[in-house]
């Protein structure tokens, strides 16, 4: 039984219930952007606008610094990228899909209930901080409240445009900044917590039994060698490994043209590696997902039963991680939609003190940006569209 459709299906029934019981207090925008304005969270805001306001001030504008960094930094990124996918065979997208039941290399799988969650407090947390600094700067907010994006869950926060543009070009640039600023901050916060909190904690109930292997990558040797996935590595040359750092530590010598036995629990296997796509002299298995195998300490059995309550959290909180880093990275793009692409076009306004100027230079740029994405994305198109003709020749085949 897929737990996950279900929950999808529930759930978005559930939204168009409420959809349709409350659809005067809805604005639909371009028909796909469904806005549901309230007041929540307007009077906390501007509660917390007012703690130390010199010191909120020094924070964020820290978070313009950080913002212009990140914008330079995921271009030049973004352009290395599609470099690499065109032109450095073996090459994956450097973007991807955050979507359930999308599998995306080195990254665990991600659960429907995992995926909402995570998009919720994302967004709850960007917004909530452009409303705090909205306030810290006497910008009136309009509203507040939920959306949809299509299906995609979102929320918001309404400044008064007009009050905005009044206010100081580093003001506004802290109001815009503070959504992806407080995102890496709150990715960073979950970070230090994970590894420094839950994990040992976890860690310290088990003990390490090898290194689960969930994907393997198409035409490399792990791939080739007919190990059916998933499965745990045991020991490589006869040499135990029973953790990724093991793993990590015993392979940095390999390098191409190696010969090495991988120990599983399907057996032995002989591995001969290839060049790493990121470093030509480093050996490479191709493998990804990667996964502690473990067993429970017998001083901890009263746990048993509930060790699957204790995954779930761990793969939320690496989830909140990279969703929170990924989506404050994302918008300090300098695309149009995105608040990367309207502090591009403040910078732009500084330097040419033209609006007209401005506009052009932040128009040529979104193309230019969107043109990366597209290209980046185009390896997940192809598989979205061999995947919805064998659905569709599955059931015509039924028919």
């Amino acid at each position: 039984m897929n737990w996950d459709l279900i929950s999808l299906v529930i759930f978005y029934s559930i939204i168009l219930l409420f959809y349709y019981f409350n659809k005067e207090k809805f604005d639909v925008q371009a028909r796909i952007f469904f806005l549901y304005k309230t007041k929540f969270g307007i009077k906390l805001m501007k509660r917390l606008a007012r703690f130390s306001p010199k010191l909120m001030r020094g924070f964020w504008s820290v978070g313009v610094v950080v913002g212009f960094v990140g914008l330079v930094f995921m271009t030049g990124f973004l352009v290395k990228a599609t470099w690499d996918l065109i032109f450095v065979p073996g090459t994956e997208s450097a973007l991807a899909p955050v979507l359930p039941g999308v599998s995306i290399p080195g990254a665990p799988a991600l659960s429907f209930w995992h995926w909402i969650i995570c998009l919720f407090l994302v967004a709850v947390v960007h917004e909530f901080a452009h409303g705090v600094v909205s306030k810290l700067y006497k910008v009136r907010i309009k509203s507040s409240g939920f959306a949809f994006l299509g299906p995609i869950l979102a929320a918001f926060v309404e400044p008064d445009e007009t009050k905005l543009k009044e206010k100081s070009k580093w003001k506004q640039l802290s109001i815009l900044a503070a959504g992806p600023f407080i995102n890496i901050v709150f990715g960073g916060l979950v970070f230090v917590f994970l590894i420094f909190v839950f994990s040992p904690l976890i860690a310290g109930m088990y003990d390490s039994t090898g290194v689960g292997i969930s994907s393997a990558l198409e035409g490399y040797p792990v791939n080739d060698s007919g190990i059916e996935l998933p499965f745990v590595i045991t020991s490589i040359d006869g040499e135990e490994v029973l953790t990724v750092v093991d793993f990590l530590e015993v392979s940095s010598d390999f390098v191409p043209g190696q010969e090495v036995v991988l120990g599983t629990d399907q057996g032995d296997y002989d591995i001969i590696l290839v060049e790493n796509p990121d470093n030509s002299s480093k050996g490479f298995f191709g493998v990804s997902g990667f996964v502690q195998d473990s067993e429970l300490k017998e001083e901890y059995s009263y746990v048993q039963g509930y060790e699957s309550v204790l995954q779930w959290i761990l793969l939320l909180l690496i989830w909140l991680f990279l969703i929170n880093v990924g989506v404050g990275l994302f918008n300090l793009l300098p695309l149009g939609p995105v608040d990367g692409g309207r502090m591009f076009y403040l910078a732009a306004l500084f330097f040419v003190k033209d609006e007209k100027k401005a506009v052009k230079a932040l128009n040529y740029m979104s193309l230019f940006v969107l043109g990366l994405i597209v290209i980046n994305m185009i390896p997940w198109l192809y598989k979205f569209l061999v995947w919805f003709i064998s659905v569709g020749g599955f059931l015509l085949a039924l028919l």
